[in-house]
């Protein structure tokens, strides 16, 4: 692919430039305790999404109020869940290297998303959480909305994503995605530093 021509990066956040996998298995385990849900089922369709999108798929049978406050109570485990949420290998090298303007896209809320990106040490010029969408991934409102911000059309921009709701939400978007973890995007990654080299050959 050829990357000459990115005039933006817009990245995911938790699994792409935070690892905070622990934690988010730990919150979403404790959450499908609570409420009578089978954890690995929630855990199969939640990576990448909005929290009321996993909601509604492991319990159908909520109110709209009902989903809202078991969202909200999914959050509420993770704010202060910490401890081992940190940088993911290469982030630091890459945006230390970066030369184009970049945003960040997350289906966190703000709260969520300012407490990962501080433990991680990074911070964002632009930032878009589940807050700022009508529609969370894999709706591509998210990333439209931080090229809009960049002042960079989203097929100029280059999507970095680690989930398959993510890599759909960029496509839908125009733009081109590249994709950790194994996922299929339009490049497929190792590592953040691996991108870092091809972004500033």
């Amino acid at each position: 692919m050829d990357l000459t021509t990115i005039a933006a990066v817009l990245f995911d956040m938790d699994g792409t430039l935070v690892d905070s996998d622990a934690a988010v298995d730990r919150a979403w385990r404790g959450w499908a305790a609570e409420f009578g849900a089978d954890p690995d089922a929630a855990l199969a369709v939640a990576h990448g999404a909005p929290a009321e999108r996993t909601v509604r798929l492991m319990l159908p049978g909520l109110t709209d109020d009902g989903v809202a406050s078991a969202a909200a109570r999914q959050l509420e485990l993770q704010y202060d869940d910490l401890s081992d949420v940190v940088a993911t290998r290469g982030a630091h090298e890459l945006l230390a290297s970066l030369r184009l303007p970049w945003a960040v896209v997350t289906s966190a809320d703000l709260r969520l998303a300012k407490a990962r990106l501080g433990a991680a040490g990074i911070e964002a010029p632009v930032l878009v959480t589940v807050e700022d969408v009508r529609a969370g991934k894999p709706d591509p409102e998210g990333y439209l909305r931080a090229a809009e911000l960049l002042g960079v059309a989203a097929r100029d921009c280059l999507v970095v994503e680690d989930a398959e709701v993510g890599v759909a939400a960029g496509r839908a978007a125009g733009a081109r995605v590249a994709a950790l973890k194994g996922v299929d995007g339009d490049l497929r990654i190792d590592d953040l530093a691996q991108l870092a080299r091809f972004l500033n050959p």
